[in-house]
C-alpha cells in the first residue's frame, strides 16, 4: 500500500526527470522528421536549377557577341 508519496526524492529532481524526457521526445521527433525529407527531389530541382542557370548565362553572353 502506497503512503501518497511519489518516487521521486523531490519537486527539482521530479521536474529535472520531466524535462530530459521532453528533450529526448523532441530529439526523436526531430529525427524522424529529417527521415521523411524528400532529398532525391530536392536534388534533382537544385541540378535543373543550377542547369537552367548557366543555360541563361551562356545564352546572354553569346546574343551580345553576336551584335
Amino acid at each position: 500500500m502506497t503512503d501518497g508519496r511519489n518516487d521521486e526524492p523531490n519537486e527539482i529532481v521530479a521536474t529535472a526527470r520531466a524535462a530530459k524526457e521532453r528533450s529526448e521526445a523532441a530529439a526523436r521527433t526531430i529525427s524522424d522528421r529529417a527521415k521523411n525529407w524528400p532529398l532525391g527531389a530536392i536534388g534533382v530541382g537544385v541540378g535543373i536549377g543550377s542547369a537552367a542557370v548557366a543555360a541563361a548565362l551562356l545564352y546572354a553572353s553569346r546574343s551580345k557577341r553576336g551584335k
